[in-house]
């Protein structure tokens, strides 16, 4: 299944006759504004129904160069994780069963 992309996003946002395409575009590229100055900040982000992004500290720590098998110390880092909510884990479970369950078509 492809990705969905910012231009799915906005064109989704439009298609709810709420905004015209600039303002669908406008609101959206606001909001993952709002989202990247948040987690560059160090910030952690609920967002209630979804799920919540966090920024975790990584150590410096000892790796190997996959081509020379040579060792390395990697510098420490910042990652962005996520943890979905029980709503949307619930939902998307449910959409899996449902999946699951319904019967397969054979390809000819």
């Amino acid at each position: 299944m492809p990705a969905i992309t910012k231009a799915h996003i906005v064109e989704r946002l439009f298609g709810q006759d709420i905004f015209t395409k600039a303002e669908s575009a406008q609101v959206i590229e606001t909001l993952f504004e709002i989202i990247k100055q948040t987690l560059e900040q160090g910030e952690e982000l609920l967002i209630n129904g979804f799920g919540k992004f966090c920024v975790n500290e990584k150590h410096q720590r000892r790796g190997r160069n996959p081509q020379t098998a040579e060792p390395i110390l990697l510098p420490p880092r910042s990652v962005v994780t996520f943890k979905c909510s029980a709503k949307l884990r619930e939902k998307i479970n449910r959409q899996e069963e449902k999946q699951s369950m319904a019967p397969s078509r054979k390809r000819q």
